[in-house]
């Protein structure tokens, strides 16, 4: 597997992370003895970076990966943790928390659930409006002094946060949406990260199942983020998934399937972009680690710009409601 380093002074990480959100809900009841297994899968094929929050079922998700590294070096695994998100008993959301004195509680707990002493990249899962950004990165950066935390990250925030948050500390990698259908990175983010070294770790890389070329119509059940995201809506699903038909036909001549053609084209937007694949079971990882055969061409990548134009798909990447909390939208 080939490595990149995330950023100036960041870790060395696989050219393929591992997003675990899924294992822990948001789409639906996942299977926790495969979830393990796919964990296994990916650091036994040099997937090195594991990506998690801890409100991601409400502290399950650490614990799970938590299991699935006993035994194993803890050098073997890259984790990267976002930390801020407020959730109630019944799943909700109650916004975001980023003080100094929340940002070391919340790290403390993480620790324990993971069953390691130190985070690799922690991050604000998103901009608390009531607090600098310059505190929560001096906060990390205090960890960091302490041994708790190996490096900075930042996850959707806009290009005037990235160049505040980068004055006071080195930022490893932005982690934020990227993808075929969801470039709004390229217009000021993506320049201002190459201008100030940081790289992306970029989710979303399948739009949640959409571009995988695996997703119908209806397939989403009760605690299913689809169920309320805006692309998956009728008035909208039927034309994104015209545009997924498109691409299948480049992947059908390439001898690729379509989340393989979707993946390697993010992965060829800059050797400063490291796509999430967001694998609940070792079938999907292994078709995720299948794209780094995938080369696309110059005249493969104008084809899929002419499948799949920039600004084509129809309705937002979050409900109107998470988009006003999410500075990398403004």
């Amino acid at each position: 597997m080939q490595t990149y380093r995330l950023g100036k002074t960041g870790p060395d990480v696989s050219a393929i992370g591992l997003g675990c959100m899924g294992m822990s809900g948001m789409y639906g009841p996942s299977d926790r003895a495969e979830s393990i297994a796919t964990i296994h899968a990916a650091l036994d094929a040099g997937v090195n970076l594991l990506d998690t929050g801890d409100f991601y079922g409400m502290g399950h998700n650490e614990m799970l990966i938590g299991e699935a590294l006993k035994g194993r070096k803890r050098e073997e695994a890259v984790i990267s943790v976002k930390f801020g998100a407020l959730r109630d008993p019944s799943s909700g959301w109650n916004g975001y928390d980023a003080r100094p004195i929340a940002v070391k509680n919340f790290l403390a707990y993480t620790l324990q659930r993971l069953g390691v002493d130190y985070i690799d990249i922690y991050r604000p899962a998103r901009l608390d409006p009531n607090v600098p950004i310059e505190d929560t990165v001096g906060a990390i950066s205090d960890l960091i002094k302490a041994g708790y935390v190996r490096h900075v990250g930042l996850s959707e925030v806009g290009a005037d946060t990235i160049r505040r948050a980068a004055a006071v500390a080195p930022i490893a990698d932005l982690q934020i949406e990227y993808s075929l259908i969801s470039r709004g990175i390229e217009d000021e983010i993506l320049p201002a990260t190459r201008e100030l070294g940081i790289s992306i770790t970029a989710y979303g890389v399948l739009s949640r199942g959409l571009i995988s070329g695996h997703w119908q119509k209806g397939q989403q059940g009760a605690g299913d983020f689809r169920a309320v995201s805006p692309r998956f809506q009728e008035g909208n699903i039927d034309e994104n998934l015209a545009l997924v038909e498109e691409l299948r036909k480049i992947a059908t001549l390439k001898g690729a399937s379509v989340a393989q053609v979707a993946i390697a084209w993010v992965a060829a937007q800059g050797k400063d972009i490291v796509p999430l694949v967001g694998a609940r079971r070792r079938d999907r990882l292994t078709e995720a680690l299948g794209s780094r055969a995938v080369e696309l061409t110059k005249d493969d990548l104008s084809a899929i710009e002419r499948a799949v134009p920039k600004g084509a798909a129809k309705g937002a990447r979050y409900p109107e409601a998470q988009l006003k909390h999410m500075d990398s939208e403004k």
